[in-house]
């Protein structure tokens, strides 16, 4: 696994099937998802035929997290759940008008 480098490669790997344009706009989305799922995993007395299961299973379902939706929605990186919400503007941006009558 640890060769592996681009999503293609994971899918192929793992023989896992996947929707090319579903894996073009969200590779990096999908691949941070798997991560964060093996990561909340125990994994702990797993022979190697179990952690393929488990890293195909990971994989399937975070391939399909993106399926029926977006990056936006999914907020798999802070940036997407930070921004969701929040704005901010500075007080030297805010002029001040007066009115007059």
């Amino acid at each position: 696994m640890n060769s592996l480098s681009a999503a293609e490669d994971f899918f192929e790997a793992l023989d896992v099937p996947f929707d090319p344009q579903v894996v073009r706009v969200n590779r990096l989305h999908i691949l941070k998802r798997f991560s964060d799922y093996l990561k909340r995993t125990d994994m702990g007395g797993l022979d190697d035929d179990a952690l393929r299961a488990l890293y195909r299973e990971k994989l399937a379902i975070a391939h399909a997290d993106f399926v029926q939706s977006d990056a936006v929605t999914e907020k798999v990186f802070k940036v997407f759940k930070d921004a969701h919400g929040k704005a901010f503007v500075g007080l030297e941006e805010i002029e001040v008008l007066s009115v007059r009558s």
